[in-house]
């Protein structure tokens, strides 16, 4: 049985991510968590979900499950999922939450002390589901708490950035975030004067990001900022389609005189962000992640004992990732998309210092945890762009023409299709070299690259190219994809 995409489990709530799947999901992730523990321990899973609709009936199975396993229940209510890991730290998780997926879906996410379950740990749950699954004894049935860690969360954030940002200030004594102490100092706010649009997408971000930016001192505006499974606002994926009325907002206050220093958008459950120039313009997602590991690389080099930065990225990462790494004295490391706790373990096995590791839009802080952080993101780029404006953040960053495109393509037909390209790529490109380590990748003299690869997620194939004539690479290899997904689905 295979359940687990490259984002945990997603889809339909009323066809696959049912009530009943939730159950059976809860009762194998407790017996896991109860077989991982000490005979004489009952272990912890910490529970929460989004906004969705869906959500409600959704974590009371996932809650029966896990107890009926044997384990406890933390109920942890209403939150965003990097909030949720956070909350899992030193014991197991699980959030239920479809991410930027329309508001029909749901999903299950896995942790496992603050980080998304390996492949094999997910396997373990599906052979659970797809056998004898059963409760545990009556008298060995867990019980069930609630715990609010929302607060300590956005203080944990504003305090990280308080003490590794670009002022590097102390934090205060129990700084809080309504920008009142528990004690008698006033914590320190580094993004006094910076103006932040915010579009939270009618999701978690909405009770996180405007909050932690505005106890560090940010004015902060924000739209469609109250949460709502049903995402009036926009759907809840941001893209530069989605986020239209952010991008006219920041545009005419530019206008107007009265600019913003950014604009940023999340999607349903704050664990990605988008960013947007002061003019409307959607940063590339690249060249975010370009400016956030040149930041972590260059700020390591005082640290004793950090001889090997790494930063852990995916095949269809852009080149310009590398440069901004390599220029500041570290490396790149590239893993398949879904896996990326996987490459900061394997790099880290081979003595490498991992300081950040990236998909596109979804980065992992790893000095403040290692899980995906889109709050986390916010608040470091803040900082950065107070410091010294995100116009010259990215003026270093080459950025080069990319492009991504989705073809669409059944879940059963996903393998045939790859199998086939395998072979047709290579074959209508002969002047590139191929590798099949990540779906299939070409690359060629120049420097420009193609990567095709299935979604992890949902019913298409990718693809991804960077070129100075992107739009011609992109349509060759389209053809070459739906030739193949067409014999595929034959």
């Amino acid at each position: 049985m295979n359940l687990f995409g490259t984002a945990g489990i997603r889809g339909s709530a009323e066809e696959r991510v049912t009530p009943e799947l939730a159950l059976s999901v809860g009762r194998a992730v407790g017996a896991e968590a109860v077989a991982a523990s000490a005979a004489d321990e009952t272990p912890e899973v910490v529970v929460g979900r989004d906004g969705r609709v869906t959500g409600p009936s959704l974590v009371a199975a996932v809650e029966s499950g896990v107890t009926s396993a044997g384990a406890d229940v933390v109920r942890v209510g209403v939150l965003p999922t990097p909030a949720l890991a956070f909350a899992s730290r030193g014991r197991h998780g699980v959030m239920l939450t479809a991410s930027h997926n329309p508001p029909t879906d749901n999903g299950i996410k896995v942790f496992d002390d603050a980080e998304e379950i390996p492949r094999g740990k997910e396997e373990a749950v599906e052979e659970r589901v797809g056998g004898d699954n059963r409760p545990a004894p009556w008298d060995h049935w867990g019980e069930a708490g609630e715990e609010s860690p929302l607060r300590a969360y956005r203080r944990a954030v504003a305090d990280y950035v308080r003490e590794t940002g670009s002022a590097s200030v102390d934090p205060g004594v129990g700084a809080g975030l309504d920008g009142e102490g528990d004690g008698d100092e006033t914590p320190a706010t580094p993004l006094d004067g910076l103006r932040v649009a915010a579009d939270c997408g009618n999701g978690m971000g909405s009770v996180a990001t405007p909050q932690v930016l505005r106890a560090l001192g940010a004015e902060v505006v924000t739209l469609n900022a109250n949460v709502d499974g049903h995402f009036p606002g926009r759907e809840s994926k941001p893209t530069p389609e989605s986020l239209h009325d952010l991008r006219e907002f920041l545009a005419d206050a530019e206008d107007s005189g009265e600019p913003f220093d950014f604009g940023l958008g999340h999607d349903g459950d704050a664990d990605r962000i988008v960013v947007v120039a002061p003019d409307g313009e959607v940063v590339h997602e690249d060249t975010v992640v370009a400016i956030l590991a040149e930041h972590y690389v260059r700020s390591v080099e005082a640290e004793a004992g950090v001889d090997d930065p790494v930063v852990v990225t995916t095949p269809n990462a852009s080149g310009r990732i590398d440069e901004r790494v390599e220029a500041a004295g570290g490396r790149v490391e590239r893993v398949r998309l879904g896996a990326l706790h996987e490459g900061i373990a394997s790099a880290r096995a081979d003595g490498g210092d991992v300081v950040f590791a990236a998909e596109p839009w979804k980065h992992v802080h790893t000095r403040f945890g290692g899980w995906i952080d889109g709050v986390a993101s916010a608040a470091v780029l803040a900082d950065l762009v107070a410091s010294k404006g995100l116009a010259a953040l990215r003026a270093p960053v080459t950025e080069r023409p990319y492009e991504k495109m989705s073809i669409a393509c059944a879940d059963d037909a996903k393998a045939a299709t790859m199998a086939g390209l395998e072979t047709a790529l290579p074959e209508a490109f002969p002047d590139a070299e191929s590798s099949t380590e990540h779906g299939v990748r070409l690359s060629f003299p120049d420097g420009s690259w193609v990567l095709v690869r299935p979604s992890g997620t949902e019913p298409y194939v990718r693809i991804y190219a960077e070129s100075d004539e992107v739009e011609r690479l992109v349509a060759e290899a389209r053809e070459v994809v739906e030739s193949a997904v067409a014999a595929a689905e034959r």
